[in-house]
């Protein structure tokens, strides 16, 4: 009786590791997404891309059931993404909204990076609202940048953008970045905020019950979608937060 019960534990034991390798692997290579049916419910979808996914076929990509696409055009105060203009040119030939992001540096001068990001997105006619990107990089994380300081850098590239494209770009953020340099100081700005486990719930640290709404959500950055041959096997995918008609009434702006 004995030998009966150990040999079903092991092999309930063996099924359940077999089973849990399995998930973690269709997690790991993009078949399957941890918040894909939270995400589903959302009407709009769109990818984030760069140079990393190579050449893009763009009117394969369009047709793969996404309705935005945001593509890097610079990164601090002199890096150009080496695909940007081609990417931008063929994704405007589709019928997808198309828009440009900055990812911003920690360590270069807020107007600078807005000026240079300026004179490589422009135009911004027929363009979706620009987005900056702040998460971080190199040993940030491990050492995070005095947010005291980078407020009125970020301040300084937020307020030069707007006053070019005439509209609040948006800000996309982690959720450390987010608690760390945006809640509270830039809250009149659309959100894009990552995380790839659940349906963020933005609450400001230190007893503050307050929500925090977000605009888009990027929910995983292990897309496999068919249309790029690049290094990066992968795309990012992201929801907007609201219907097909609220969409449209977030975009009329972009032909202004």
């Amino acid at each position: 009786m004995r030998k009966r019960i150990l040999t079903l534990i092991i092999i309930f034991f063996t099924a359940a590791v077999i089973l849990g390798l399995g998930f973690a692997s269709a997690v790991y290579y993009g078949y399957f997404h941890v918040n894909g049916y939270k995400a589903g419910k959302y009407a709009v979808r769109g990818v984030d891309v760069s140079h990393y996914q190579g050449d893009i076929d763009w009117q394969v990509l369009a047709k793969e059931n996404i309705q935005f696409a945001y593509i890097k055009a610079t990164e601090g105060s002199s890096y150009i993404d080496e695909r940007f203009a081609e990417n931008r040119e063929k994704a405007l030939k589709t019928g997808l909204q198309v828009g440009a992001y900055h990812f911003f540096s920690f360590d270069s001068p807020g107007t600078a990076q807005a000026e240079h990001f300026i004179r490589i997105a422009e135009p911004f006619h027929n363009c979706m609202v620009p987005m900056v990107d702040v998460e971080f990089y190199g040993n940030k994380r491990d050492n995070p940048p005095d947010p005291d300081l980078v407020e009125p850098e970020l301040k300084d590239y937020l307020d030069r953008l707007e006053q070019a494209c005439g509209q609040k770009p948006v800000i996309y953020a982690t959720k450390e970045t987010w608690e760390l340099y945006i809640c509270g100081k830039f809250d009149s700005y659309p959100l894009w905020i990552r995380d790839i486990w659940t349906e963020p719930t933005l609450r400001a640290e230190a007893g503050n019950h307050q929500e925090y709404d977000w605009t888009f959500w990027q929910y995983t950055n292990r897309g496999r979608l068919k249309g790029f041959s690049g290094e990066e096997p992968f795309v990012d995918l992201n929801v907007f937060y609201g219907t097909e008609k609220e969409w449209l009434e977030f975009t009329a702006g972009d032909e202004k």
